[in-house]
């Protein structure tokens, strides 16, 4: 949405979402927007933030261009109308800055800017009022893309993407969709794991696509485990804020007892895989099903002012965080790696661009620091939206693209094998290829993963496609490409801790994967 409003309004723009177009991430994201506000900030203070939190594997040029655009990128979204939470403390050396800042792990300043602890809605509701009102934005919703269709795979002279191929739902029909450029703003892949606080769209999609398309991907090894994410039998993929800890929460075991100061002298504001590693470890230790995140120290009209949606949220479990001790583990969260691409989200593919998280940035290198992955998006897809203006004129629309050819396939008599395939990959990703790994672990997913991806593609070849089967087959792409990361990677360093190498090598070097054909 934010490439799309910065876009001239003479364009004709297709803004596609698998289901509603609530239903990505970005809707859920409660802790806000690192960016350097105020007067007291630096950016040099929040780039070394970012590299420390990175393991010395962030690309310092990417880290300090998204970090010199923070500024510009969050008085954007305040121009669009954002409603950010107000300071109602006056405090002389921010200036004129009238905005609640909060803190959060990795972080040396208060730089998180937020909407209450509903940051992600308030952006999202936002911008989408603002392109809802654009009549040159349509947005498509319900239309799951099976695959980007380029020059090479027409085989046609040139190496530029072309348009997609885009499943319809609502009809069980796949359309052809020509464009002069095309934008994977698809998310994540942390649905590859069997525990994750993302939504159910969060596949790869985007990552699978355009390796097959011929674009390089990096770092798919490092995969965040988000630390606090509520245990309960009926709670699904509901994440707790950082900000909590920010806020003064503390982790606990079942006795009351707490932790995070054995493991680092930050303590609950450690970065993130610091504090994963920790819970996992103290779970597997004391064989306890979770850890408790407690702030009901705190005055409980501070919490309830703070976290007003995860109070409420809360209180639905029966649990009354401002009494409570509130039960968690950590569960897939971030991917840090993905697509390669440079600081105007191009790919290696002419006319294809990444953004979000389904790109490699290079700026959360092992470990992304808190808040940082929303900031990446606007900067990104603002720098994007201007590379593709200065093109305009030179790029014509596409033409003669063949239609989707479902003349060999039949109908499926056997989903069942897609509901067995996609639970055995995220169990086997959970148990090998998760918070600690081996070498053996990752030897025995490797295998399983061939097999998976064999099965999965004559399904694919013989039968009519759905969104289940679309997602599959991408999820085990995506598998095989954090696994086959994960083993070329022989140390330990930020997200990936291999019990084979716990120790971090002297020199840091990026995972890059090159596909070997492209388009087949």
């Amino acid at each position: 949405m934010t490439l799309a409003l910065n876009l001239p309004n003479n364009l004709r723009i297709a803004m596609l979402s698998k289901g509603e177009a609530a239903s990505g991430s970005t809707y859920w994201a409660q802790g806000g927007i690192a960016a350097v506000l105020d007067a007291t900030d630096s950016v040099e203070a929040h780039i070394a933030d970012t590299l420390v939190a990175g393991a010395n594997l962030c690309r310092e040029e990417a880290v300090r261009f998204t970090v010199e655009q923070s500024t510009e990128a969050i008085h954007w979204l305040i121009d669009q109308g954002v409603p950010f939470t107000r300071d109602d403390q006056a405090v002389p050396e921010r200036g004129d800055f009238s905005f609640h800042l909060t803190r959060e792990g990795g972080h040396s300043h208060r730089r998180i800017i937020h909407a209450a602890d509903a940051t992600g809605a308030a952006v999202f509701d936002t911008l989408q009022a603002k392109t809802r009102a654009c009549p040159n934005i349509e947005l498509l919703e319900h239309r799951v893309a099976i695959d980007l269709i380029t020059e090479r795979k027409l085989k046609r002279n040139g190496e530029r993407c072309l348009g997609a191929y885009v499943l319809n739902t609502a009809t069980g029909e796949v359309d052809t969709f020509a464009a002069r450029f095309v934008i994977l703003a698809t998310g994540g892949a942390a649905k590859v794991y069997l525990y994750t606080s993302n939504p159910d769209g969060a596949c790869g999609d985007g990552i699978a696509m355009a390796w097959r398309a011929g674009c390089r991907v990096g770092n798919m090894e490092f995969n965040q485990f988000h630390p606090t994410c509520l245990y309960h039998p009926q709670a699904k993929s509901f994440l707790l804020t950082e900000a909590l800890r920010g806020e003064g929460a503390i982790l606990t075991l079942p006795n009351g007892e707490r932790f995070m100061p054995r493991f680092d002298e930050r303590a609950e504001l450690a970065p993130r895989d610091i504090v994963a590693r920790a819970i996992d470890h103290e779970m597997k230790r004391l064989g306890i099903d979770c850890v408790y995140l407690n702030i009901s120290h705190k005055p409980a009209d501070f919490i309830r002012s703070h976290f007003p949606t995860l109070y409420e949220n809360c209180l639905t479990f029966g649990i009354d965080i401002t009494r409570d001790p509130i039960p968690v583990v950590p569960a897939a969260h971030y991917t840090c790696g993905g697509v390669v691409v440079d600081h105007h989200g191009r790919t290696d593919v002419a006319g294809l661009y990444a953004i979000g998280e389904t790109s490699f940035t290079g700026l959360h290198g092992a470990n992304r620091l808190a808040s940082n992955s929303l900031l990446e998006c606007f900067v990104y897809a603002r720098s994007a939206a201007l590379d593709i203006q200065k093109q305009l004129r030179e790029v014509g629309m596409p033409f003669g693209l063949p239609s989707w050819d479902a003349s060999q396939v039949r109908d499926s008599d056997e989903d069942v094998i897609i509901a067995h395939n996609w639970d055995e990959l995220r169990r086997f990703m959970w148990d090998y290829v998760g918070i600690v790994r081996t070498h053996k672990r990752l030897t025995r997913a490797n295998h399983r993963i061939q097999l998976l991806l064999a099965e999965i593609q004559e399904f694919y070849s013989n039968y009519h496609v759905s969104r289940d089967l679309i997602e599959l087959r991408n999820l085990a792409q995506v598998a095989e490409l954090i696994i086959s990361s994960a083993m070329q990677r022989r140390e330990s360093r930020g997200l990936h801790y291999t019990l084979d190498a716990p120790r971090q090598l002297p020199v840091a070097f990026d995972t890059i994967l090159v596909p070997p054909n492209g388009n087949d």
